[in-house]
């Protein structure tokens, strides 16, 4: 977090662990690999609170709640310094590349879930919820990017709502119903 992804160097990490540089290649052998694997642990913190939200016994509408509030942006989040940070060193790193796609895609197939959840329980109308979840959570990846990286382009409240909007639209609700 504090140097980013591109200048962190594995001496960086083995002082701040207080253990040496040839330590840190023998459990990681690539700083690649170390970059990678600590991108999925800290990303994995994420996905537990998504797959408690998709497995708990609340209604597909809480559900879809729970998930924008989870995924949205809050203030200068650290997860989305990490997210953004992970996905521009994705460009020129095949083993991380692989591991945030593969993170990403769980995003998206959750809400893909409780999506279709709420089409089979006749609360949500929508013929494709796996597209309208790629589209929802592609409108908050790039306004994530615009709060992360540009401090109060646009204010919380209006991220809110044209988050709700959106979501709303997808999948044939009221975006007050899902305030």
């Amino acid at each position: 977090m504090e140097r980013g992804m591109a200048n962190t160097r594995t001496s960086d990490v083995a002082t701040a662990a207080g253990v040496s540089q040839a330590l840190v290649f023998y459990h990681f052998a690539t700083k690649e690999n170390l970059l990678a694997r600590a991108f999925a642990y800290a990303a994995e913190q994420d996905l537990a609170r998504l797959h408690a939200v998709v497995r708990s016994t609340a209604s597909p509408l809480e559900k879809l709640k729970k998930i924008l509030r989870l995924y949205a942006p809050q203030g200068r989040s650290k997860s989305w310094a990490m997210w953004i940070d992970g996905w521009s060193e994705s460009l020129r790193t095949p083993e991380l590349e692989k591991v945030s796609r593969r993170l990403d895609l769980r995003w998206k197939e959750a809400l893909t879930e409780v999506i279709s959840q709420g089409v089979d329980a006749g609360l949500f109308k929508c013929d494709d919820p796996a597209g309208a979840a790629w589209r929802i959570l592609a409108l908050v990846d790039g306004l994530a990017v615009q709060v992360a990286v540009h401090d109060r382009v646009i204010s919380r409240r209006q991220l809110g709502e044209w988050i709700r909007r959106s979501a709303a639209r997808e999948v044939g609700l009221e975006p007050t119903e899902l305030a």
